[in-house]
């Protein structure tokens, strides 16, 4: 799978490409078929272009960003369930040690599947790191509630684990699939023969190609923005890793409390 800096850098050739194409063609074209009649056809032509390509690629980045916020909700929801899992376990009493120190393994390795140290690692789908939630699973399972209020507690829990296992679905099904490529291969094409027209009805010089590379780059950083926020994970714009930061470092620090509490 490609980088989207690499398919940026592509898009931003194939732009400057029809540019250039249309400045040669300007050249082999006889004057009288470039009369001031003919410059305003294409012009008010490419108008059209121009107005629904700026409509297309608009919708484009505004369904990108939605995509990428609700990936960051689901990171935010997923680090919310297992605080409040751990927590719901943690007021059972002491029957469930064993199952928050597997759920904490689980936070841990988790954090490392979503926001490693090399962007080229990140695993959404990691089946070992799902197994070490079924674990906690099978852990609370065997737990025998002894009262109305232990079978509640129990009950919830096994709810809250059963929304961390969906929110991992989740994530690995909708992350990548936002904009069809159909639709940005017709956009690169609309742009593409846009910027050949600018060329063949406009006379080359330093003003309008400094111009045209301007928008060339403001296009294709648009085009590659859309990319990066429907990737969401190891590119340069990410999902922010702080709420799963936040619940490693809390689980812990519960941990190291516990531990020193019981040396005392």
């Amino acid at each position: 799978m490609f980088s989207p800096v690499l398919i940026g850098l592509v898009v931003f050739a194939i732009i400057l490409g029809g540019a250039l194409i249309g400045a040669f063609a300007r050249r082999l074209v006889p004057e009288r078929h470039l009369t001031d009649e003919t410059k305003s056809l294409v012009s008010v032509s490419m108008a059209v272009v121009a107005t629904i390509s700026a409509l297309v690629l608009g919708l484009l980045l505004s369904n990108a960003n939605n995509s990428f916020n609700v990936v960051q909700g689901q990171v935010t929801a997923l680090s919310a369930e297992i605080l409040r899992l751990d927590q719901l376990l943690r007021r059972y009493g002491s029957d469930t040690k064993l199952a928050r120190e597997k759920l904490r393994e689980y936070a841990e390795r988790k954090k490392e599947d979503l926001f490693p140290n090399n962007p080229a690692e990140v695993n959404l789908g990691n089946q070992s790191t799902y197994e070490l939630l079924q674990q906690v699973e099978d852990l609370v399972l065997a737990i025998n509630p002894t009262n109305a209020r232990d079978q509640w507690w129990l009950a919830q829990a096994m709810t809250l684990a059963s929304k961390i296992g969906d929110t991992r679905f989740l994530l690995a099904q909708q992350v990548g699939q936002g904009t069809p490529k159909a639709a940005l291969v017709l956009l690169i094409f609309w742009l593409t023969i846009l910027f050949g027209s600018f060329t063949l009805v406009a006379p080359s010089n330093m003003i309008s190609s400094v111009t045209l590379t301007l928008c060339a780059i403001a296009i294709d950083g648009a085009i590659g923005m859309i990319l990066e926020l429907e990737h969401g994970f190891g590119g340069i714009v990410r999902v922010s890793p702080q709420p799963m930061n936040h619940v490693v470092a809390v689980l812990e620090a519960a941990a190291k409390n516990e531990t020193a509490g019981g040396h005392t």
